[in-house]
């Protein structure tokens, strides 16, 4: 089956922006392939605006995706390949999602305060209906 991540990335792009506010992606900077201007890399990430005003050529395919911005005046093209995305999100809001491994990384971890099962009921015994006017 296709990945669900780009499918996912431009949902949650176009959601941000038909909400009038400010796409921004995390992108995983030591991932090969990611081409983005590398001083502005801290911990090995980078934000990047992705609005449609901040970028020319915007593509988000399903392998990579690519814009022309400029950073420090210099104009450069981004490339950025989707499994090096972490995360996209609103800028004004902070809404969006985090992405996970999709391909075989853990599991979610349950939540710590799960309800405990409800008890067993005895063998043999049926449920009983009761006719309400």
């Amino acid at each position: 089956m296709k990945s669900r991540k780009p499918y996912l990335l431009r949902a949650i792009h176009e959601w941000i922006s038909d909400s009038d506010c400010t796409p921004h992606i995390v992108v995983d900077a030591g991932i090969a392939g990611v081409d983005v201007p590398r001083q502005y890399v801290r911990e090995g990430k980078i934000i990047l605006n992705v609005s449609w005003n901040a970028t020319a050529n915007l593509r988000m395919g399903a392998d990579e995706l690519s814009f022309s911005g400029r950073f420090g005046g210099a104009s450069m093209m981004v490339r950025v390949p989707i499994d090096a995305v972490l995360a996209i999100y609103a800028r004004e809001t902070g809404q969006g999602m985090i992405f996970g491994d999709e391909d075989g990384g853990p599991a979610p971890t349950p939540p710590v305060d799960t309800p405990p099962e409800p008890p067993a009921k005895p063998a043999g015994s049926r449920a009983k209906l009761k006719v309400v006017k």
